[in-house]
């Protein structure tokens, strides 16, 4: 994958947002197979035919070290080598393939390059597909297999601390803002005794997982809820979350946009409108855009009896992430404006100067 220098001087030069693919590795699955598998590649040919301003990147897979930061290493070893049960294989629902191992590692590690091209300046990165949420440390569930912003956050984390040039003492903060219509029980579990990152999940109070783990902030939505109600929640939910966060604030996000609150889709149980996503997706980037918060987004569930309409509710999100991508871009080259000039050498005493003295 890029390093973090390469993705300061290579696709930060190109005037558009970033966005990462994986759906040339198609799964074998059986016919009639209700996982609506062919709607990555409609998305990402949509995308391409529709939104000029946007630029996409085959996502390189996950390192089995890069996996171990959130999965455990027999777990990992299961899915590469075949050996997953039988009982494994039903929770996730794919039968185990040579192609859902490298769909898994890139789905993976299109979250990755696209929460570290949002860290180096873009603001706003995109996985056309991720947001498998369902996925344990220890096992894999609800068609997830790997949990791709777990991995990424910690790897962000560890990426950030390698790279910081002065006080690397100071960790990276991370919000999990998780708006697919199921609780996100894979992320909340394995962030559970891990401060450093907030979990949100705004999600049917009766739907699938049945038996839901404590994020540091859950919503419950009653079936049949629609756009006004929801958009309340939301509003609430992400005043509570930044006031919970404002004592060490998060210097990245991961939104997972889920097309699956729609009216049309076949297991959302709520009732909101296109017109309501929509409205959804501009709070979301805007709040994070007023705090300066880089955001990684994915696409996660989207299950609609039309699967054209799940394409056009996803493509519409991918607009919307472009269009807050254009504004974080006079932000960032104001940055580099300031970066630019010479630092002032910090004055005795100063907390500059004592933060040196203490060292990493």
């Amino acid at each position: 994958m890029p390093s973090f220098s390469t993705w300061r001087t290579g696709f930060l030069e190109s005037p558009a947002v970033l966005a990462f693919h994986s759906d040339h590795f198609v799964l074998p699955l059986p016919a009639g197979h209700p996982f609506p598998m062919g709607r990555y590649h409609l998305l990402r040919e949509s995308v391409r035919a529709t939104l000029p301003g946007v630029r996409l990147h085959e996502s390189e897979p996950a390192t089995d070290g890069e996996l171990a930061l959130a999965h455990e290493p027999a777990w990992i070893s299961a899915v590469a080598e075949g050996t997953t049960s039988t009982a494994q294989q039903r929770e996730i629902g794919f039968p185990w393939s040579e192609r859902m191992v490298q769909r898994a590692r890139r789905s993976v590690g299109a979250t990755i390059e696209a929460a570290r091209a949002a860290l180096a300046g873009e603001g706003v990165a995109a996985n056309l597909a991720g947001g498998t949420h369902h996925a344990y440390a220890h096992k894999g569930s609800g068609y997830c297999v790997f949990n791709d912003v777990a991995v990424a956050a910690r790897l962000m984390q560890a990426e950030h601390h390698r790279h910081a040039l002065r006080w690397p003492q100071r960790g990276l903060r991370v919000i999990v803002i998780d708006l697919d219509v199921h609780q996100g029980n894979g992320t909340a579990a394995i962030f559970r005794d891990d401060p450093s990152i907030f979990t949100l999940s705004l999600h049917g109070a009766r739907n699938f997982p049945f038996r839901k783990e404590a994020s540091d902030l859950d919503v419950e939505l009653p079936d049949g809820c629609t756009d006004g109600p929801y958009l309340d929640a939301l509003d609430a939910a992400l005043a509570t979350a930044f006031e919970r966060c404002a004592a060490h604030p998060p210097g990245l996000a991961f939104y997972l946009a889920g097309a699956d609150p729609h009216e049309d889709d076949r297991l959302g149980r709520l009732k909101l409108s296109a017109e309501g996503l929509a409205a959804r997706d501009r709070r979301v980037f805007t709040e994070l855009a007023r705090r300066g918060i880089p955001v990684a987004l994915s696409m996660a569930g989207g299950y609609g009896r039309d699967i054209g309409t799940t394409v056009a509710l996803q493509r519409r999100t991918v607009e919307l992430a472009f269009a807050a991508w254009r504004q974080w871009q006079p932000r960032q080259q104001s940055s580099e404006r300031a970066a630019a000039e010479p630092m002032e050498e910090p004055m005795e005493g100063s907390m500059d100067a004592r933060m040196e003295e203490w060292g990493p």
